[in-house]
C-alpha cells in the first residue's frame, strides 16, 4: 500500500468538498453550471459564484468505480446507439438512474448548460440530450474557431470576446442574479496563471532520468483539480505548490514514479502516449506498463484541458481575450500538423524510447488521424511506435489479453532497439 502524500490528501478533500457543495446546492441557493473540460470557463463560473459540473469527469469517475457498465446499458435502452461516445451514454444513464454522482451524493440539475465547443462535435449532441432531460434549462454556447491554419488570429479572438459579452455573460448574469465583475475575474485569473506555471514545472520534471513521475497514469490525477473546476482558486495554487515540492524532493533523492503498488525501482522504457486512458480497468492497464519498467514521460491527454507548455497563460490584464485564447489553445482544438509537432517535441525533449497510441473506439475527437500521426513520427524520428485499442468507460471494449500481447510485442521491439544501440 502506498502512503498518501500531503498533495493527495489536499486533492481528496478539495473534490469531496465540491461534491458536498453540489449535493446541497438547492438548499444553499448556489447555481449550477454543467460544462465540459476542453475550453472550460472555470474562472468565469467562479466569478459569478456558481458551481461547475463536468459530465465527462463524472463519466470517467463512474468508470473507475465500476459503475459505468449499468449506466451505459441504461442509455442504450433509452435509445442511444452502441457507436455513441461512451462518456455521453454513461452520463445520460447516470441521470436516468437518479443522477447519483461518483461520490454517492445526488448531483443537482443544471441551472445553465454552458457549451464551450472545442473541436469535439459530440459535445453539441451531448448537450441536446441534456436539454431533453432538463427541459427549460438556460443554454449558452461559445463557439470556438478551430485552428485550421495552426494559428490564432486577431479576428478569431475578437469573435470569442464578442460571444462572451453578448451570449455567455448575459446568460450567467440572468441565472446567477449577479452582475459581471471584471475586477473579481482578474483576481481569479491571477490564480490561474500561478497554477499554470506550476503545472508546466511539474510536467517538465520527466525530462529528468529517471523521471520522478508518470505523466499519463499519475498525470491524470495531477490534472484533476484544474479539470474538475478548481483552476483559478487559491486551493488549486496550494495543491500544485505542494505537489511540485514533493516531486522536487523525489528528484533530489533520485526516486522513480509512484504506482499503486509502490515505486518503480528501475526505469526500462520511456514512452510518449497519445490518446486517453481506459478508465474501467485503469489499474490493470497501468500495471501492464510498470510491470515492464515502462514509464510515460509525456502524454497528449494531460493537455486536453490546456496546452500550457506551449506558452499560454491566462492574463488578468486581458480577461475576456485570455478566456477566448485559452479555449482555442486546447489540444482537441489544434490542427493535425500542430498535434504532430507537439508530440515530436515531447519525444525529443523528454528523451523517449518509443511512441504509443491508445486509440479509443468511441472517441472520434482523439482517434481521428492517430494512425497518420504515428506513421509521420515513425518516419521523421525513426522511433519505434505501437498501437493499442480500448475505450473510455465501456468495459465491453477493454480486452486485457489483446492489449497485453500488443504491449509485450512493443516492449520487445524497444528492447531490441536498445541492444542494437548498445552494440
Amino acid at each position: 500500500m502506498v502512503n498518501k502524500e500531503k498533495s493527495m490528501v489536499i486533492q481528496k478533500e478539495m473534490i469531496a468538498n465540491l461534491f458536498k457543495e453540489l449535493s446541497t446546492a438547492k438548499e444553499t441557493g448556489k447555481k449550477v453550471v454543467y460544462t465540459f473540460v476542453p475550453g472550460n470557463l472555470s474562472e468565469l463560473i467562479h466569478a459569478f459564484d456558481m458551481l461547475p459540473v463536468y459530465p465527462e469527469i463524472n463519466a470517467l469517475q463512474s468508470g473507475m468505480r465500476k459503475k459505468s457498465d449499468s449506466f451505459i446499458k441504461e442509455a442504450e435502452k433509452f435509445g442511444h446507439s452502441e457507436d455513441v461516445c461512451t462518456y455521453v451514454k454513461c452520463d445520460v444513464g447516470m441521470m436516468l438512474k437518479g443522477n447519483i454522482g461518483p461520490t454517492g451524493e445526488k448531483l443537482p440539475p443544471p441551472d445553465l448548460l454552458l457549451l464551450s465547443y472545442t473541436g469535439c462535435f459530440t459535445f453539441m449532441k451531448w448537450f441536446e440530450s441534456l436539454e431533453d432531460l432538463y427541459p427549460g434549462v438556460e443554454i449558452a454556447m461559445l463557439h470556438t474557431p478551430y485552428q485550421k491554419d495552426g494559428e490564432i488570429t486577431k479576428e478569431m479572438t475578437e469573435y470569442m470576446v464578442r460571444q462572451l459579452k453578448e451570449e455567455v455573460i448575459p446568460k450567467m448574469e440572468k441565472v446567477s442574479g449577479k452582475k459581471y465583475d471584471e475586477s473579481k475575474l482578474k483576481l481569479i485569473l491571477e490564480n490561474s496563471a500561478k497554477t499554470e506555471d506550476l503545472i508546466v514545472k511539474i510536467f517538465d520534471t520527466p525530462k529528468n532520468i529517471p523521471t520522478p513521475i508518470d505523466a499519463y497514469f499519475a498525470g491524470v490525477y495531477y490534472i484533476g483539480p484544474i479539470n474538475i473546476g478548481f483552476r483559478g482558486t487559491p486551493e488549486a495554487v496550494e495543491y500544485y505548490n505542494e505537489l511540485y515540492k514533493e516531486i522536487k524532493e523525489r528528484i533530489k533523492l533520485g526516486l522513480g514514479p509512484i504506482t499503486p503498488e509502490g515505486e518503480i525501482k528501475e526505469e526500462q522504457f520511456r514512452l510518449v502516449v497519445e490518446g486517453p486512458p481506459n478508465w474501467t480497468s485503469f489499474r490493470e492497464f497501468w500495471k501492464l506498463f510498470y510491470d515492464m519498467g515502462a514509464v510515460i514521460v509525456a502524454s497528449s491527454y494531460t493537455k486536453v484541458g490546456g496546452v500550457y507548455d506551449m506558452g499560454f497563460r491566462h492574463n488578468p490584464d486581458k480577461p475576456l481575450e485570455s478566456l477566448g485564447e485559452y479555449c482555442m489553445n486546447c489540444y482537441t482544438n489544434l490542427s493535425l500538423p500542430q498535434r504532430i509537432e507537439l508530440l515530436e517535441k515531447c519525444i525529443i525533449d523528454y528523451h523517449a524510447d518509443g511512441f504509443l497510441v491508445n486509440s479509443i473506439k468511441s472517441c472520434n475527437s482523439f482517434s481521428a488521424g492517430q494512425l497518420l500521426m504515428m506513421r509521420k513520427l515513425e518516419e521523421k524520428l525513426e522511433i519505434p511506435v505501437g498501437f493499442i485499442e480500448s475505450d473510455l468507460v465501456d468495459p465491453r471494449y477493454f480486452s486485457y489479453a489483446n492489449i497485453k500481447n500488443r504491449l509485450e510485442s512493443f516492449f520487445q521491439m524497444l528492447e531490441q532497439r536498445k541492444l542494437i544501440n548498445i552494440n
